[in-house]
């Protein structure tokens, strides 16, 4: 739930933030439904994908060295930390071997990382940290803490809420990696070109905040995700 404005972080407790907060505020009845329907969809799920979640985890230890799951550091609602749930898709230790986004063609995917991504299946690991309430379905993604040290004053408005699995930014740039490829330095373009880009669609989000709003990503998710995979069968 929404903190009272006066037990805010100091880093969010900012005229930039304010505008957001009062949406929300104004709307915490709908965040209580939000969290409802957070922890039935999310327990749903796990049962209705726990075979899927068996499979993918053979097939991961099969393939490659290391563990099921990726546990890498977030930040999530008031800047709390947590370790993200992800199908491991990179080779053991990849963040210690280059950047911390994932360019086109990365070395580092093994290769049932490739298919996972591919069908976003990766990101099913991540319904067991919206049943714990470090996420939502629905909400700005998570970013690791080098990035949210760039945050503008405004941007800190997105973490009023838990960190989100999918939203509009995460849908229209669907295909991040293919934009950092090539790049000589793939976390300056991030940091500095698509980072403010996407955040553009997270505060607009925060101020049109509505059930229905988040009902409407979630489909608009499904049909993204299968077009994705219709693209990588072509291939």
């Amino acid at each position: 739930m929404l903190k009272r404005w006066e037990e805010l972080p100091d880093l969010m407790r900012t005229a930039a933030c304010r505008e957001y907060y009062d949406v929300l505020w104004s709307r915490r009845r709908m965040l209580l439904i939000k969290r409802i329907f957070d922890v039935v969809m999310s327990l749903f799920l796990l049962l209705l994908f726990s075979p899927l979640f068996l499979l993918l985890a053979l097939a991961i230890r099969l393939d490659s060295k290391g563990p099921v799951f990726y546990r890498q550091t977030r930040v999530t609602q008031y800047g709390r930390l947590f370790r993200i749930h992800k199908f491991r898709s990179m080779i053991d230790g990849a963040d210690r071997l280059g950047t911390q986004v994932t360019v086109d063609h990365d070395s580092r995917v093994t290769r049932v990382g490739r298919l996972i991504r591919a069908c976003r299946l990766d990101e099913l690991g991540q319904l067991l940290d919206v049943l714990a309430g470090s996420m939502t379905l629905v909400g700005t993604r998570p970013e690791v803490p080098k990035y949210v040290e760039h945050y503008t004053p405004e941007m800190y408005a997105t973490l009023l809420l838990p960190a989100g699995i999918t939203s509009q930014a995460s849908i229209l740039y669907k295909d991040e990696a293919e934009l950092l490829h090539g790049a000589q330095d793939a976390d300056r373009v991030y940091i500095e070109e698509v980072l403010p880009q996407k955040m553009q669609y997270n505060l607009a989000a925060l101020r049109d905040f509505s059930c229905g709003a988040d009902l409407r990503v979630m489909w608009k998710t499904v049909c993204a995700i299968l077009e994705r995979t219709d693209r990588a069968e072509e291939r």
